[in-house]
């Protein structure tokens, strides 16, 4: 191999190494949440019309729970969770996905949005 091959192999490392380090920025050890989301992260504290709250492994609104059964880094940073939800006082799971991302605004808030690209809203780690 040349050294010209060679430096565009260590290029071609370096830019596909930034793909996956952008995306594993999105840490979700800990949960996220807005502020209903993070009171009852640990189960129902207060009613909430408005509440999100995202784990690893869930994504609760008020009216629904989605358990993860996927999710996958994108090139652009970003995560996508494949889901089944059961809505409340339905008891049939469907399948849907979710885009999780960094806010335009915030680098310390993660952005939800659902299949159709609809943003459910704006997520901050709760403490």
């Amino acid at each position: 191999m040349s050294l010209r091959g060679f430096g565009l192999s260590v290029a071609m490392v370096l830019v596909l190494g930034a793909g996956q380090a952008s995306a594993a920025d999105i840490d979700l050890s800990k949960p996220y949440g807005d502020k209903y989301g993070c009171i009852n992260r640990n189960g129902q504290e207060v009613a909430a019309d408005q509440m999100l709250l995202l784990t690893d492994k869930e994504l609760i609104t008020a009216a629904s729970a989605c358990t993860f059964t996927k999710t996958q880094a994108q090139a652009d940073g970003s995560l996508v969770a494949t889901a089944t939800c059961e809505a409340e006082g339905e008891e049939e799971q469907e399948p849907t996905k979710f885009t999780i991302k960094r806010s335009a605004k915030s680098a310390k808030k993660l952005v939800i949005a659902d299949a159709d690209g609809n943003v459910m809203g704006e997520v901050s780690r709760c403490e």
